[in-house]
């Protein structure tokens, strides 16, 4: 999903305008999520596939998060996971209306909307000079249940409600609580998974799977958790969460080290110290990408 180089000679990216757009606009579709909250049992709700649904309240709030993108920064491309899109320009918008789906269906109070703006190989977003790989720079995950907006943008800082936010400092797997997500939809992956589920029940202070990826990589970054891993993910469930974990001081990359983020969905995360020991637990199961 690269896309050419831009000119070098192009201004730097107004990031904190972008920032601005995203919190508005994940705002807007949380206003929706919220409004059929109460209702759910109204909801029209499709099967895309085996476990993969999709409601009225997706497709109405990623209308609400594109129309807010596109007026306020018509110049780049977006890719949301209802509507699909494009990458274009010297960088693209990631949308997941609502991350957390089958938790929202089922009235768990714990889903977000998950905004990202990747900027491409060659565009400038400092004074630095132009980036050489794809970099997600702007990351807002909005949890309309808890009103916690954790949002981050590239080289500046990472923050909860204007807060500023860091991982945890746990030095150990021992004393780690880790998040994940089984298979649930692709089970093409789950003779790797298993095996990596298997050592971290083991060697940590406890694993977590609450259901919702741009949430655990959040949580990571404000220190509830330590570390986190997930495979078979789309781009935009970890695209905001990536560069929220990042300007924490952690680390979010992909799981097999082949891409500049994590945009095969195969991500591993955390602080410093516990994310290094995290992919030296699971680097003996992997074998290879699946659709490589």
């Amino acid at each position: 999903m690269q896309t050419s180089a831009p000119s070098t000679h192009q201004a730097p990216l107004d990031l904190c305008a972008a920032l601005d757009a995203a919190v508005n606009a994940a705002h807007a579709g949380a206003a929706i999520l919220q409004s059929y909250a109460h209702h759910r049992a109204d909801l029209v709700i499709d099967r895309k596939a085996r476990n993969d649904l999709v409601s009225q309240a997706d497709r109405e709030a990623e209308a609400a998060v594109i129309q807010e993108l596109r007026e306020r920064t018509p110049q780049f491309g977006i890719v949301a996971e209802e509507t699909g899109g494009k990458v274009e320009g010297e960088a693209t918008w990631y949308i997941d209306p609502l991350d957390g789906t089958t938790n929202f269906l089922h009235g768990i109070p714990h889903y977000a909307v998950s905004i990202a703006l990747i900027a491409h190989a060659g565009t400038r977003v400092d004074a630095d000079g132009p980036l050489a790989v794809d970099t997600p720079v702007v990351g807002v995950v909005y949890d309309p249940c808890r009103e916690e907006l954790f949002n981050a943008i590239h080289g500046v800082g990472a923050w909860l409600n204007g807060h500023r936010i860091a991982c945890s400092r746990t030095q150990t797997l021992d004393d780690a609580v880790l998040a994940t997500g089984f298979p649930f939809r692709d089970f093409s992956f789950a003779q790797q998974y298993m095996p990596t589920l298997h050592d971290a029940i083991n060697r940590t202070r406890g694993v977590r799977r609450l259901g919702a990826a741009a949430l655990d990589l959040a949580w990571t970054a404000a220190g509830r958790y330590d570390g986190y891993w997930e495979m078979g993910l789309a781009p935009w469930d970890v695209a905001a969460g990536t560069v929220i974990v990042r300007e924490a001081g952690g680390v979010a990359e992909d799981m097999y080290g082949k891409e500049s983020w994590p945009i095969g969905g195969y991500v591993v995360s955390g602080n410093q110290t516990v994310a290094a020991a995290l992919k030296d637990m699971i680097a003996p199961h992997l074998t290879r990408k699946p659709g490589s």
